[in-house]
């Protein structure tokens, strides 16, 4: 008789490489469903307390404080008006890559995963906190959220790591078994568990419950908080507001105005108010009812009061003027300058009326999220057209744009002067106090620069050859432009015909015909303002008092 020996069945469960890795993987996921539970939370109580105070948008706004002005201008020249939504896209990521380590960590040391998440939490509530309009509530989002994260990171990793089976002890078969159930079973084991080295069983199945319900409490508080966060909604008010007749109104335009309904590519003479260039260091822009609002004047005044919206409308000196403002981090052949029909009270009869003393040099305007802007009193006295506008080409004033009022004055970069979302003006003195701004180093006064732009041909677009017209605009606020020239390659400089002139702080469209020949060419403008003053050729980088240098593009004709 022979006696044969029988292999042992191969085992069910997964190499312990394998398993280690696998449970390295889901323990990085418990990390960012964690985060993920963390922010819905914040974003639900943000829904209670204020948009502002959601980690996100607080951390966002330190982010900007903090970071250098070189940064800053490379990040408006690279994404324009998208920047701030390149930052809140960063600060996911940023956040989405910790929340993973937090995992990784967490799975080895569950007190040093918590932790990890409480430090996250930490951070947003102190970056909200500190914020200039942040308060002791602004907190709460980012404390609460760091608790829901914990919880939720604790309990996912919980079937990472329940307690060891005794070494050595078998699977107990189901009562009755056969050997084909037991097969099954062995294989549902392989899917849903798998040992590791110290024969700890990996529970995906309770992991995955788990994690569903995380998700899913992340979903439902984070579009809770975002329904919330409605509620501070102020288009409904702003559309039931209608603008008051001004006193005063804009000059009229006389026909041909227009320029750019006669060359294409050219840049309209008013700007749509979609169109119309944003940047400001709000993530959230404030949202002000009317009924709500109130203008105190502080500082250096004789006899300060305070206004509410309804006082400002019904004044009886109220204009309305046509206004090119330019943003001092525009580039030479920037996009960031913009025309458009404003209404408001002049500033000046407004200083007058609360006694402004002659000693102060500098307002400080504040903003409702407590940015402040350091305009010049001597300006805001002397230029004719300063204002503080709240309506904005036919309507109340958009709120990414200021809502319900904003500072305007001519002739000066909007740095320092057109301080959006106004509720305070402190009569002051440069020596005494530095704006948000020129704390980083800008120019405590930032009167505009002359400046011109093609608009059209566009560069290295090819076009026809043969004639075509060159154009584009030209500004030098309250000087206005006298003259503007257009150089071909080495031609000599040829005079552009310009728009009919309305107004100095407006800009001027202008157009020269040319003739191209085929192949590549280099097109330089310069304008003069009316005072003589020609534009600067040397370039300049707008830090800190605004760019310089004639605008100058390569075309194709073919």
């Amino acid at each position: 008789m022979t006696t044969s020996v029988q292999a042992p069945p191969p085992s069910s469960g997964a190499s312990p490489a394998r398993s280690s890795a696998g449970r390295r993987a889901l323990a990085a996921l418990a990390g960012l469903l964690a985060a993920a539970v963390a922010l819905g939370v914040a974003e639900l109580i943000a829904g209670v307390v204020g948009a502002a105070s959601s980690p996100v948008i607080a951390v966002g706004d330190t982010v900007i404080t903090l970071t250098p002005e070189p940064v800053k201008a490379f990040a408006i020249r690279t994404f324009g008006e998208n920047d701030k939504i390149a930052l809140v896209v960063g600060t996911v990521v940023i956040t989405a890559v910790c929340a993973l380590l937090v995992g990784l960590v967490g799975l080895r040391n569950r007190r040093l995963g918590a932790g990890g998440i409480a430090v996250l939490g930490l951070v947003g509530a102190l970056a909200a906190v500190t914020r200039p309009a942040g308060g002791p509530l602004d907190a709460l989002p980012s404390l609460l959220g760091a608790a829901a994260g914990i919880a939720a990171l604790l309990a996912l990793l919980a079937p990472l790591n329940p307690t060891p089976r005794a070494a050595g002890a078998p699977p107990v078969p189901p009562a009755g078994g056969t050997p084909a159930d037991e097969r099954i079973v062995d294989r549902l084991r392989d899917v849903l568990g798998s040992g590791d080295r110290k024969g700890a069983a990996l529970d995906r199945r309770r992991f995955f419950l788990a994690g569903g319900v995380a998700l899913g409490a992340a979903a439902v508080t984070g579009a809770g908080g975002r329904l919330l966060q409605r509620r501070f909604d102020v288009a409904g008010d702003r559309a039931a507001l209608r603008l008051p007749a001004p006193a005063s109104r804009a000059a009229a335009l006389p026909a041909g105005a227009d320029l750019a309904t006669e060359v294409d590519g050219l840049t309209p003479l008013f700007t749509g108010n979609r169109d119309f260039y944003r940047v400001d260091t709000a993530i959230s822009v404030p949202r002000i009812r009317p009924a709500d609002y109130r203008l105190s004047m502080t500082g250096m005044f004789d006899a300060p009061r305070s206004y509410t919206l309804a006082d400002l409308f019904e004044r009886t000196d109220l204009i309305e003027r046509d206004i090119t403002l330019t943003c001092v981090s525009n580039e030479v052949g920037g996009g960031l300058a913009g025309t458009a029909r404003w209404v408001g009270v002049p500033l000046a009869a407004l200083l007058e009326e609360n006694g402004i003393r002659s000693g102060s040099d500098q307002l400080l305007c504040r903003s409702e999220d407590g940015m402040t802007i350091g305009a010049p009193t001597r300006s805001a006295l002397e230029v004719e057209d300063a204002m503080l506008a709240f309506g904005m080409n036919g309507e109340p004033l958009p709120v990414e744009h200021g809502f319900p009022v904003r500072m305007l004055i001519p002739g000066l970069y909007g740095y320092v002067s057109a301080c959006k979302w106004l509720v305070r003006i402190e009569a002051t003195t440069f020596d005494a106090i530095d704006a948000y701004w020129v704390e980083r180093d800008w120019a405590a006064e930032g009167p505009i620069k002359i400046a011109s732009r093609i608009d059209t041909p566009a560069p290295l677009r090819p076009f026809r050859a043969g004639r075509r017209a060159i154009a584009g605009v030209a500004w030098a606020q309250t000087r206005g432009i006298a003259r503007v020239e257009v150089r071909v390659d080495d031609d000599d400089w040829a005079q552009a015909e310009l728009s009919p002139e309305v107004d100095a702080d407006l800009w001027r469209q202008w157009v020269l015909p040319y003739d191209f020949a085929p192949g590549r060419h280099s097109i330089t403008v310069r304008a003069t303002s009316a005072d003589g003053e020609v534009q600067a050729e040397d370039r300049a980088t707008p830090f800190p008092a605004g760019s310089s240098g004639w605008h100058s593009v390569q075309v194709v004709a073919a």
